[in-house]
């Protein structure tokens, strides 16, 4: 059963030798991330397992190794070749910062069904005793007139909505077309969170978008 969750973003500037010398603006959001992790360590789970975005479906086992050297810095995590899709690579990398382990990492195509990320969940959920879940989510990318998508102003309650969300340990229904109109890269890793299932409760630590890109930390606990 689900006895922790974390959400956190996934942007490569996370990475300080991606951001360079913009290192310190994110230095909130690595300390809100180091938190919602220690949320998971603290839970005692059996298995931690990591679930993404990605282009396409696909399961990793806990040695899979991931690179950002198509984000600028070929910064790697894990041994081997490179198969982990950026939302998974910087979970890892957040994981290994904090001394901690996944026993596997699950990427879910952005364009899943709600359906197919509810069954996920509920598989994850029902594996291994007791399980932690690291949730790899950016929220929109259309907040405001500098954002990569530029400004939509759905975008701004829509990102509320999910962060409100979270904090009372909970995922909104979203739906995949307004979601991708949204540029939500995180709504299918989220609804995977939904179907896990758990009553548990939230925290929001940030709620932020530093680049016009919305990133929230959460942690869900006992």
């Amino acid at each position: 059963m689900l006895v922790a969750a974390a959400v956190c973003p996934h942007p490569p500037l996370l990475v300080p030798e991606l951001a360079g010398a913009a290192a310190g603006e994110l230095d909130e959001l690595r300390a809100a991330c180091a938190a919602a992790l220690g949320a998971l360590r603290d839970s005692v789970p059996d298995v931690i397992v990591v679930v993404g975005g990605a282009d396409r479906a696909g399961v990793h086992g806990a040695e899979a190794a991931g690179s950002l050297a198509p984000w600028g810095v070929d910064v790697r995590v894990g041994a081997g070749e490179p198969v982990l899709p950026l939302s998974l690579s910087i979970g890892r990398w957040l994981l290994e910062r904090e001394g901690m382990a996944a026993s596997g990492f699950h990427a879910v195509p952005f364009d899943a069904s709600p359906e197919t990320c509810a069954a996920l969940g509920g598989r994850l959920a029902d594996a291994s005793g007791r399980v932690a879940m690291l949730v790899m989510a950016d929220g929109s990318a259309r907040l405001t007139e500098k954002s990569p998508g530029y400004l939509d102003p759905r975008a701004q309650p829509y990102n509320a909505a999910i962060a409100g969300a979270l904090a009372r340990g909970e995922v909104p229904e979203l739906d995949p077309g307004e979601a991708a109109e949204l540029w939500v890269a995180g709504r299918a890793a989220l609804q995977v969170l939904a179907g896990a299932g758990g009553s548990l409760t939230g925290e929001v630590l940030y709620d932020d978008a530093p680049y016009g890109v919305g990133y929230f930390v959460a942690r869900w606990v006992e």
